[in-house]
Formats: C-alpha cells, sequence, structure tokens
C-alpha cells in the first residue's frame, strides 16, 4: 500500500445503535492536506483546533498526534450519533462518520492542540451540510417532466431499525423536517449542549443568525410534536414572547417543558 493511501472500509450496514457504530477504518495514513487559517475560518469548512486533553502553550511542541485507532476508539460513537441526528438514516450517517474520521487524520498533522470535540462538531456539521448542498445541486441539475413527483418523494426512514434510548422515530421524523441549516443548529444546541457562541463558531456564522435558526427550529418541531406535549396547549410561550426551547432530548416531555439543553450566553 502507497503512503499516504486511506484504507478504509466503507460499510458500516448493520449497526443496530448510534452508541456502537461499525470501525470506520482499519489503519491510519498520513497526509498533510492544506487547511484554511485557523483565525478567519469561513462557512462550510472544517477547520479548528484539537485535543483539549493535549499540551498547550510550551508544551504543544512537543505534541504527538494520537493513532487512529485511538481517535476512533474514543470518538466514533459520538461522532456518528451527530451524523445520524443530523443525515436521518443510517447509511448517510455511516457514509459521514467515514468521511469526517479521513478529514481528521488528512488534517492531523497539522493541527494545534485545542479543543477536539468542538473541532469533531464543525468537521461533522460543516461535511453534513455540503452533502446536502451537493445533493441538493444534482438533484436540481436532473430534474425533469416529473419534477414535482420526485420532489415529493422520501425515502423511508429507518428509525425503526435503530436503537436509541433517548430518541425516538417522532422526533428523528420531525428534525428530517426541518432545514439542514435549522437541523444543525438545534441538534448541535437541544442535543449537543453547544453554547449559542459555540454553535457560532461552529458554523462559521453570526450569533443573530443562530439566535434566530434555533428560534425558527424549534418552533417547527414544537409544531411538529405537539401531540407528544403532556397536558400542556401546543405553541405555550413564556412571558415576554420568548419561546421555550424544545427538549428534543427528552423524548417523554418533548414539545413541553421548557429548559433545552443548549447552553446560552449572552
Amino acid at each position: 500500500m502507497a503512503e499516504g493511501d486511506v484504507p478504509v472500509r466503507r460499510h458500516f450496514r448493520g449497526t443496530s445503535s448510534a452508541r456502537t457504530p461499525k470501525p470506520v477504518m482499519n489503519q491510519p495514513a498520513h497526509s498533510d492536506l492544506d487547511q484554511p487559517a485557523a483565525e478567519t475560518p469561513a462557512a462550510g469548512t472544517t477547520e479548528a483546533p484539537v485535543l483539549a486533553t493535549f499540551a498547550e502553550g510550551p508544551d504543544a511542541q512537543t505534541w504527538t498526534p494520537p493513532t487512529w485507532e485511538e481517535i476512533v476508539e474514543a470518538h466514533s460513537a459520538r461522532v456518528y450519533r451527530l451524523a445520524y441526528r443530523l443525515t436521518g438514516n443510517q447509511h448517510d450517517a455511516e457514509d459521514l462518520t467515514q468521511e469526517v474520521f479521513v478529514r481528521v487524520f488528512r488534517s492531523l498533522s497539522t493541527y494545534t492542540p485545542g479543543t477536539f470535540e468542538g473541532w469533531l462538531h464543525r468537521i461533522t456539521t460543516n461535511l453534513f451540510l455540503d452533502m446536502v448542498r451537493r445533493r441538493q445541486r444534482i438533484r436540481f441539475d436532473a430534474l425533469g417532466e416529473d419534477a414535482a413527483e420526485r420532489l415529493a418523494s422520501r425515502e423511508p426512514s429507518p428509525a425503526q431499525h435503530f436503537s436509541d434510548t433517548h430518541f425516538d422515530a417522532d422526533v428523528q421524523q420531525a428534525l428530517d423536517t426541518l432545514a439542514p441549516e435549522f437541523r444543525a443548529a438545534v441538534v448541535l444546541c437541544d442535543i449537543e449542549g453547544l453554547s449559542y457562541e459555540e454553535i457560532a463558531a461552529t458554523l462559521g456564522v453570526k450569533l443573530g443568525t443562530v439566535r434566530s435558526r434555533i428560534h425558527r427550529g424549534r418552533s417547527h418541531l414544537r409544531a411538529a410534536l405537539k401531540h407528544r406535549a403532556p397536558g400542556s396547549a401546543p405553541g405555550r410561550e413564556r412571558r415576554g414572547g420568548s419561546e421555550e426551547p424544545v427538549p428534543v432530548g427528552a423524548v417523554a416531555e418533548v414539545a413541553a417543558a421548557p429548559g433545552g439543553r443548549g447552553r446560552r450566553r449572552s
């Protein structure tokens, strides 16, 4: 095998839970691919500093990148869960997870030690948005006279084959109906627990844009899940007009109780 090749096992079929995804590859491959400047990340890019547990400051110069196996073992379940929440199906989640770890290892040698989990969030989310944009271009370029019928069709949800203790088919299907940008913001805030500032950095957008996307995404979810509200009227708002976060991480009370998991900072 030539140096720089990435021997990746592309088949994830049969994954029964986001908590135990199949291995994404066998061995690492080092590559010095270019990475956008960290100080001015553009939207859709995946650059960010690495590993909170690694040395910083003067000790950062002695930092040794972890092995591929160490990265996958420590983070594959987290990445797959996020990928599944974003894509809504196993096939795309598996492909996205693979792309994330290939991107991780190809770029690892250029990183400055920092926050690894935040960097993974950025890579996963931006690769998902890139995938959506790419598919939209392909879809509309290929449309014919049957455009309306083809756009209306949807691949059946595989949620019934997916086991997760915190989600069910209702919640995942509601997430799937969100526009990709809204879905990414809501998932990062209410499921992954990122602050608005962290989401803005991850998505490469302004703080006001993050607030708007989360507000609109939660409103859509609340309407889609109003049948799940235990004894509360749909569309309930707090005094002053601010919306209640949709607690999508708590299936039993989704769309009802306040207190979403996202950490807000003014």
